[in-house]
């Protein structure tokens, strides 16, 4: 047999035949990824032909729209890692076969006209760390599976059509940073398990139909920065008190959901920023402690409160807007609740204290012109 320097040819061409197999591998998108694409292709209209690179070659190497790839180690095949396909006009419903994208990372298709159910077979996925699906027509229930991806740390659902209770599931996903579930159709408690993630940093759940009591385990949160739960029924339901432990809150919205009670002492959060309680049935005095020097916004408005407007809103440096407006307080509004403000290049305040039992504003009563005061006396003088 003819040789190379004591090596068989045939060897040879062996080792170089196998040598370019792995190279030509190496450079073409795994299999089954491909055929999962194109079922994912299959399922969509796409009216403005944004993915009419998906009609040719492979996806990694030939550049598919919002497909992006990478070579995992140890694996002769390219690899989907994220699929981006945000904005795209696109309609027709999300094919079960997304599931087959084994090493996906990102999963974007935001702001389409998307329909139907989020397939469980999402939870398949476990490297996936981002679920982007906002601002579709999704319906039906969100799948328990997609509890179980231990990297995920951002999901993002909000202005869909999606019904049925937060999965408990939910309360597995160690990594969740920011849940933005706000604008669908869910129904039934907040899971009690969500306040224990110990990472997480964002709650959004206004504009549902979510029902039952604000959980008291909300305090247990070692990280949350803002819970937004406006326009929900928490119906005969109080604020606990245990939430002025929430160290970290920087926002609390809590508008519009039937609330009831008194409000309890905040003073304990140290930078809550804004806070929105308006338009429930709170009742009794405001609470006289000062709240964090940084906040900005205080609408306590279409509530029961009654009593004075307590003097510790006059320190609140950082006050661009407060809002008493339709309770039933009385006595005289504080003169010096703009003392502590520096009113500097378009920095303003507006108060709005109408629709209340409020004393008559004597005529040496004069705020800074950058202060703007909505004031109506009950008996129907204007000011």
């Amino acid at each position: 047999m003819a040789s190379f320097g004591g090596f068989p040819y045939a060897a040879i061409l062996l080792v170089l035949c196998i040598l370019h197999v792995d190279v030509v591998r190496g450079q073409i998108t795994h299999p089954t990824e491909v055929s999962a694409l194109n079922a994912i292709k299959d399922r969509l209209i796409d009216p403005m032909n944004k993915l009419k690179k998906w009609n040719r070659g492979d996806p990694c190497t030939s550049n598919w729209t919002g497909v992006i790839c990478h070579k995992i180690p140890n694996d002769a095949y390219l690899h989907v890692t994220e699929l981006e396909l945000f904005n795209m006009n696109l309609s027709g419903t999300l094919a079960p076969e997304v599931g087959l994208l084994s090493q996906l990372n990102k999963l974007d298709f935001m702001w389409n006209n998307l329909t139907g159910n989020i397939p469980k077979e999402i939870g398949n996925i476990t490297t996936l760390t981002l679920i982007t699906l906002n601002g579709n027509q999704l319906s039906g229930s969100l799948p328990d599976e997609i509890g179980y991806l231990q990297k995920l740390n951002r999901l993002q659902i909000d202005q869909n059509q999606i019904s049925g209770p937060i999965p408990k599931s939910f309360g597995n996903l160690t990594s969740m940073k920011h849940f933005h579930m706000n604008n669908n159709s869910l129904s039934g408690r907040i899971p009690t398990e969500l306040f224990r993630l110990p990472v997480l940093l964002h709650l959004l759940v206004d504009t549902n139909n979510l029902s039952g009591p604000l959980p008291p385990e909300l305090a247990e949160t070692r990280s949350l920065k803002i819970l937004q739960a406006d326009n929900n029924n928490f119906s005969g339901s109080s604020i606990p008190a245990v939430y002025n432990n929430i160290r970290t809150l920087l926002k609390l919205s809590l508008r519009n959901c039937s609330l009831q009670g008194v409000i309890p002492d905040l003073s304990g959060i140290p930078d809550l920023g804004y806070l929105d309680l308006s338009w429930n049935q709170l009742t009794g005095s405001i609470p006289t402690n000062k709240l964090a020097s940084n906040v900005t916004k205080i609408d306590l408005s279409h509530n029961f409160l009654n009593g004075t407007i307590p003097a510790n809103f006059s320190g609140l440096p950082n006050l661009q807007f407060l809002s008493f407006e339709a309770n039933n307080l009385s006595g005289a509004v504080p003169s010096t609740i703009w003392s502590a403000i520096t009113f500097t290049g378009n920095r303003s305040l507006l108060l709005d204290f109408q629709s209340n039992i409020l004393d008559t504003i004597p005529d040496a009563f004069e705020p800074p012109k950058a202060v703007t005061l909505l004031y109506v006396l009950c008996h129907g003088k204007f000011r």
